[in-house]
């Protein structure tokens, strides 16, 4: 399987000066671990759901940090890492699954 594309990797976020790129690479570095989780070839809907499940704790717990440094999660963020997980989710032949199912556990 082709290998994902790295540009895909929350465009949006990187190319508005909003975000302060160490913390979006935080962000970049979640997605990149479900990334390699699907490169195993794992395909049980429950796994990756746990994976998803974790992942945006994990990005949840980072909103403290963006506020320190006067930025948020908000609107273009969530785009951006939705259409991020589409791509995702898309590219590993799982893009009927629903981004928003995968996301489920945000709180931005």
């Amino acid at each position: 399987m082709k290998k994902f594309n790295e540009e895909l990797y929350l465009k949006e976020m990187y190319s508005d000066g909003y975000f302060p790129n160490f913390l979006v690479d935080k962000i970049k570095d979640l997605l990149a671990d479900i990334v390699n989780f699907l490169e195993t070839g794992e395909r049980d809907i429950d796994k990756i759901q746990e994976k998803f499940d974790s992942m945006t704790d994990k990005i949840n717990d980072l909103q403290d940090e963006f506020w320190d440094n006067e930025s948020e999660i908000e609107t273009v963020a969530r785009d951006s890492i939705g259409e991020t997980v589409g791509c995702i989710l898309e590219h590993f032949g799982i893009g009927d699954y629903d981004v928003e199912e995968a996301i489920r556990n945000r709180d931005w």
